[in-house]
């Protein structure tokens, strides 16, 4: 019995050891099949619960999903190529027009920028361009001549915020192939080239485009100066400065009331520091960079100089603000180069103005003074500094005379009263002149 009690107790232990390991056996082995799928649990999804699954993650969550591995970046791109998924996360956002839910869209294009940087990751540059570009291409608001709602639809600023996420922390060789993947598929540089070498204002609806897709697709949605100094060279490098002033008046220029480019506003009327400013700032971040290859800082005065007189010399009160908004030292290069070359006339009527738009906008008095005595210095014989002066008196008295004989004829051309405008004059030129004496009495 003893015998029998301890074979049936063995027995009993044995069973139960057998009972305890089993479950933990199988439970290891369905586990590491699981694993070992490329696609893990979601191997034994049907295709269309799959893709159920995509449609209910956002576009962040879907981005991180990407990464788990290549075959669920795969699928991912894959669900991304059907036009299901194309008229919900991309056409319909196109329709936000509204100032309300604009940064809503721009919010969802820039995630939607990070989920296509995140499930290309793998992929060469040109291969990720050219899918995102698919993607994209077949939306009417990013193709140059088909959008129904320019020049007010949004799509270039939606499309540009998409494409700075997508490519930030690129190289700059990626970034040219970037550009240069750009200008084959839309044409850019084409439309660049109509618009460059058409008369001034003639193809009004092609230098929009220009403009508009320049600024909200490639210029406007950097925060960095490197990052916006490299895209506008981009745009600008393959011209000559004649076409090259052109386009930077395109991009940046003023417009008029009906929204074109303003080519006759600043030629006519007499604009405000913000219809300039934009154009200004361009300068200023041409100007500051440092020299790289095919392009030197003192450029930018050459395009300038020939902007100025495109398609007729500007409103000199227009040159004088965009002057002092470029800085003490854009201003002063300009107007010592004028010296140089001995355009007195030029050099006088521009100080003239710099001393009008000083009194107008609320300067210092002192600036104009000192850019007028710095401008004196680069005559080196005393006759030439005393006939420099005599320019300059000169011309005060001359502009007085354009004015008053404004006022006596009445004409209005819809900016200040000549009236006004005289008034003004007068008082700059005595604010000048006593800032003159009284710098000549302190030092004495």
């Amino acid at each position: 019995m003893a015998s029998e009690s301890s074979r049936f107790t063995s027995t009993r232990s044995y069973r139960r050891f057998r009972s305890q390991r089993r479950p933990h056996s199988l439970r290891t082995a369905k586990t590491g099949t699981l694993r070992s799928s490329p696609q893990g649990f979601f191997e034994k999804l049907p295709a269309e619960v799959f893709d159920f699954i995509l449609d209910y993650l956002s576009a962040v969550d879907a981005s991180v999903f990407s990464m788990a591995s290549k075959t669920i970046s795969d699928c991912i791109m894959r669900h991304m190529s059907t036009s299901a998924w194309r008229n919900r996360r991309i056409w319909q956002w196109f329709d936000c027009t509204s100032p309300e839910a604009e940064g809503s869209a721009l919010d969802h294009f820039r995630r939607l920028g990070l989920l296509f940087k995140r499930c290309t990751l793998l992929l060469p540059t040109k291969d990720r361009l050219r899918f995102s570009y698919s993607v994209f291409s077949q939306v009417p608001c990013l193709a140059m001549d088909q959008c129904a709602a320019f020049p007010f639809c949004r799509g270039f600023v939606y499309y540009g915020v998409f494409l700075t996420t997508l490519i930030a922390g690129w190289d700059e060789l990626e970034c040219h192939r970037v550009f240069d993947f750009i200008c084959e598929n839309t044409n850019l540089q084409r439309t660049i080239e109509a618009a460059v070498t058409c008369r001034p204002g003639a193809c009004h609806r092609l230098e929009l485009v220009v403009r508009l897709f320049c600024r909200g697709v490639l210029l406007n949605q950097w925060q960095r100066r490197r990052d916006s100094f490299f895209w506008l060279m981009c745009i600008l490098r393959p011209w000559p400065i004649v076409s090259q002033a052109r386009l930077l008046f395109i991009l940046f220029g003023p417009l008029q009331s009906d929204g074109k480019i303003g080519w006759q506003r600043v030629r006519d009327h007499v604009v405000g520091q913000g219809g300039l400013w934009d154009l200004a700032k361009a300068i200023i971040l041409l100007h500051d960079h440092e020299e790289t290859k095919g392009w030197r800082p003192d450029n930018v005065l050459s395009i300038m100089d020939e902007m100025m007189v495109t398609p007729l010399p500007w409103h000199s009160e227009n040159m004088a603000r965009l002057l002092i908004l470029c800085g003490k030292n854009i201003c002063y290069n300009i107007l010592a180069s004028k010296a140089i070359n001995g355009r007195l006339s030029e050099i006088s009527r521009l100080l003239i103005f710099l001393i009008l738009v000083s009194e107008k906008d609320g300067y210092c008095m002192k600036w104009a003074v000192k850019m007028t005595q710095q401008v004196c210095q680069v005559f080196s014989v005393a006759s030439e500094k005393w006939s420099f002066i005599q320019s300059v008196e000169n011309m005060f008295s001359e502009v007085t005379m354009e004015l008053y004989e404004l006022v006596m004829a009445g004409n209005h051309n819809g900016d200040m009263d000549p009236l006004q405008h005289l008034c003004c004059l007068l008082n700059a030129s005595a604010h000048f002149h006593t800032e003159i004496v009284y710098m000549s009495l302190r030092k004495d």
